[in-house]
């Protein structure tokens, strides 16, 4: 049996971290990519909660531009030109953060886009096993990839393909099937981490700079 009173954040801890955490970010967001099914809408606004940031989900707002579903966009225009429109959406979501933004299963694979999110944010990769992804994914019928008859195959192959460029996220964090809000707060202290020891690089880096 889980101990929820260990794993359980504190609301003092949540408060503390969330202000560093906004501090430090600066005009940064924070980019959640991974497969579909890895809980990056779920984890996404519950870890927007806890460090109290807007948030949003780059297929909503994809949808709201487009006033087409994903599945219609992919049938009307296919894969290419629906990369494409993701691609400047998300590039103009960034523009305005800081904020939490989940992003596409595929948006992470376009160079622009992970040059985009490199320098504007940081990037945490949900990563989960395919059994975990499958039994999440069977839940919904809005997901254009795996309309065949063999999703769980295609969902092994896009994790041959897609993990390897996943894994140049700044942090990655295993989405399991855990509470939202245990795998929100892990992602939270990492992110807290991160930029700690981005700070900590800086003032090195500026001190040896100044005995030089």
């Amino acid at each position: 049996m889980m101990n929820t009173t260990e794993e359980t954040p504190l609301p003092d801890e949540t408060s503390e971290l969330a202000k560093s955490i906004r501090e430090r970010l600066g005009a940064r967001s924070i980019v959640l990519v991974g497969l579909m099914g890895a809980g990056k809408s779920t984890v996404g606004k519950k870890l927007a909660s806890l460090v109290e940031l807007p948030f949003f989900d780059a297929d909503h707002e994809i949808e709201k531009v487009s006033t087409m579903s994903i599945p219609e966009l992919f049938e009307a225009y296919g894969e290419a030109e629906f990369r494409d429109l993701e691609r400047r959406v998300i590039a103009r979501m960034l523009e305005e953060g800081p904020i939490v933004l989940a992003t596409g299963g595929g948006a992470y694979m376009n160079e622009q886009t992970r040059s985009a999110i490199a320098s504007t944010g940081i990037s945490v990769w949900l990563k989960a096993e395919l059994d975990v992804l499958m039994s999440r994914v069977v839940r919904k019928q809005n997901r254009p990839l795996l309309k065949n008859s063999d999703p769980r195959g295609v969902m092994e192959r896009l994790m041959g393909e897609r993990y390897p460029i996943y894994a140049y996220a700044d942090l990655t964090i295993n989405s399991r099937e855990e509470k939202k809000e245990i795998i929100a707060f892990e992602a939270m202290q990492a992110i807290a981490g991160h930029l700690g020891g981005q700070a900590l690089s800086n003032e090195t880096k500026t001190d040896e700079e100044a005995g030089s």
